[in-house]
């Protein structure tokens, strides 16, 4: 059975035209067990509460950003080994060490490609095939 069947991710965005895009770019790459929410501080009680394999999440969000939510998800016995990665349309180099620093795995900077998606997600779970 192909990874991309068994992987179970969550989008965070508060922006539904990009949610929207992102869901288009999971749907094309065959990833059907996808979970999205609008909101950092309800996406983190949802994954303490029931984990999945992987996070894509967007830096700019009202509340709760990005960078919070991955502090949140590390620092939580249950869910500190989600592989995490950051969607940003600011993808300058003190998000991204901040980013590393904090545990996240991968970065894709909008606007996005569905092809580059794919390959960021691959780059954190191996080959989806």
């Amino acid at each position: 059975m192909p990874l991309k069947s068994q992987l179970h991710i969550m989008v965070v965005d508060d922006m539904s035209v990009s949610r929207g895009l992102i869901e288009q770019a999971l749907d094309w790459a065959g990833l059907r067990n996808v979970q999205y929410e609008a909101n950092g501080e309800v996406a983190l009680r949802r994954l303490v509460a029931s984990p999945v394999h992987l996070v894509i999440s967007d830096y700019n969000m009202p509340g709760m950003d990005g960078l919070q939510l991955l502090q949140g998800l590390r620092t939580n016995k249950t869910t500190h080994r989600i592989g995490f990665i950051l969607i940003t349309g600011t993808a300058n180099r003190d998000l991204i060490e901040r980013g590393k620093a904090a545990g996240m795995n991968n970065f894709i900077a909008k606007p996005f490609t569905k092809e580059g998606l794919l390959r960021c997600i691959e780059s954190v779970t191996g080959r989806l095939q």
